[in-house]
């Protein structure tokens, strides 16, 4: 959870920074997109936590797999914020961008369950 509270951090604060302190141009838009996915993901990496916790019986997630998974969470809202720039995004589109990650991450996770032997 240390982890969490240093993205999460490091992203709100940076982010309150580069809003209120900057111009909208090229460097502190990118600069914008990059805290905002860090900020994301470590709110996000908690909420994972809990959920793997309640739904995972069998066995727990690594760190390296919460990560991940917040990781896909922040790169899904750093999506949506770019393709809001020009008003292409709408609701099929994020549909379809959140099946896909989560269609990434299940077969990730396929992936790793299947090397980790016949006693799964």
């Amino acid at each position: 959870m240390l982890s969490a509270v240093i993205l999460a951090g490091i992203g709100w604060l940076g982010l309150a920074l580069v809003l209120l302190g900057t111009r909208p141009t090229v460097g502190p838009r990118w600069l914008f997109f990059f805290l905002w996915t860090v900020a994301v993901t470590g709110t996000a990496m908690p909420f994972i936590w809990v959920l793997n916790r309640r739904f995972s019986r069998l066995h727990l997630p690594t760190l390296a797999v919460l990560l991940r998974e917040s990781l896909l969470v922040g790169l899904y809202a750093g999506l949506c914020a770019w393709l809001q720039i020009n008003r292409s995004l709408n609701l099929p589109l994020a549909l379809l961008l959140a099946s896909g990650l989560i269609a990434i991450e299940w077969l990730l996770r396929g992936v790793d369950r299947g090397s980790l032997g016949p006693e799964l």
